[in-house]
């Protein structure tokens, strides 16, 4: 019971923290959007601090268990237009719904740890079977730096997700298709995606 209070807890925490800001972060807050009487929050986090940290571990284990999920379901992407799918796949589901939420609370939490060094360290990207699918591909095709390149193609996917929810608005596919091609590039393959190319 504890443990499902404190995920019901945390859960709530994110959904405050991405409407409205760390500062709107309390413990009432909290007790508001989990619908409980007025301190319970504060009965499982006695401090701020550690509310905080809880929310940054779920939204960890949320995203870990979203990327580890869909590497699994994905089937072995052939080319680089298959890559770009899985990848604006993605993008959608960060920018969408709960997605959005979770993405909102996660760069909000992201500026915090640079004052934080606890929350960075449960910050720090994790393996999951999305990310060992996007270095299996780009080994697979004769990048030297899979691993590197991986990190980088990962970070500019995760930047432009930033940009758009800062400024509003989608991620054209094209977009992402140019980020493959540079991570392709010196590899033995243009990257070059037919499905992008003028008809």
């Amino acid at each position: 019971m504890s443990t499902d209070r404190r995920t019901v807890l945390a859960d709530a925490a994110i959904q405050v923290l991405a409407d409205e800001g760390m500062r709107g972060l309390t413990h009432r807050a909290v007790d508001r959007a989990a619908e409980l009487p007025p301190g319970t929050t504060s009965a499982y986090f006695r401090t701020r601090q550690a509310l905080l940290t809880a929310l940054v571990r779920r939204l960890v284990a949320l995203d870990q268990a979203e990327l580890q999920a869909a590497g699994e379901r994905a089937p072995v992407m052939r080319d680089a237009g298959e890559l770009t799918d899985g990848l604006a796949g993605f993008v959608e589901r960060r920018l969408t719904g709960a997605g959005r939420q979770r993405s909102l609370a996660r760069y909000a939490c992201a500026v915090e740890s640079v004052r934080h060094p606890e929350l960075r360290e449960i910050l720090v990207p994790r393996e999951n079977a999305a990310r060992d699918a996007v270095r299996a591909f780009l080994r697979a095709r004769g990048v030297a730096d899979a691993e590197g390149r991986t990190l980088t193609l990962l970070a500019c996917v995760d930047g432009l997700v930033f940009d758009r929810l800062v400024g509003g608005g989608g991620v054209p596919r094209g977009e992402i298709s140019g980020l493959v091609a540079a991570a392709l590039r010196d590899s033995g393959s243009d990257g070059a995606d037919d499905r992008d190319a003028p008809g």
